[in-house]
């Protein structure tokens, strides 16, 4: 399975929004880049899910596939918008770390819905004019949020990762 590399996605992003001779970044290319730095994003998370449940010397598997197939958009935004809460729900309690999910799975969770509304408002909404800075910063965010999410403790991103690809159901 070719496997997309997250760190390809935000450097095809930041080529989108280099000036051009003519002036600024096309409307298109700044779009396409804010909703690529979201699936850079996405993808590390379908293949960290992927890696940590079936292994990464099975890429080339159908099982690999259908686990990093397994999560959508609205399962891992829902996921993050339960983390993010100072709270977390009864359902997901059981499956949390004992002392919460730290910093680093909460800015990667806060990242992700926030980057997900972005996408959307970049693939979506024809009204709103997006400029190079807001790509840019969509870049850096996305990368930013990756790299807490690795920096995060082996336990933390295990129960992160189960829960998103597990979610629990109501009782």
């Amino acid at each position: 399975m070719a496997i997309l590399n997250p760190e390809h996605l935000f450097e095809q992003a930041e080529e989108l929004i280099k000036p051009l001779a003519a002036g600024p970044p096309r409307q298109v290319n700044i779009r396409r880049a804010i909703s690529t730095a979201y699936y850079g994003l996405f993808h590390a998370m379908l293949a960290a899910g992927a890696d940590q449940f079936i292994g990464v010397t099975k890429r080339d598997t159908s099982q690999y596939s259908l686990v990093y197939r397994s999560v959508d958009h609205r399962g891992l935004r829902n996921l993050c918008e339960e983390i993010k809460k100072q709270n977390l729900p009864a359902r997901y309690q059981p499956y949390a770390p004992s002392n919460g999910f730290g910093p680093n799975i909460q800015a990667l969770a806060s990242t992700v819905v926030e980057l997900q509304e972005k996408r959307h408002a970049a693939d979506y909404n024809p009204m709103q004019r997006m400029r190079r800075i807001d790509a840019d910063l969509a870049i850096k965010t996305a990368r930013a949020a990756l790299m807490r999410f690795e920096k995060a403790s082996p336990k933390r991103k295990l129960a992160f990762l189960a829960l998103l690809l597990f979610p629990p159901r109501s009782a």
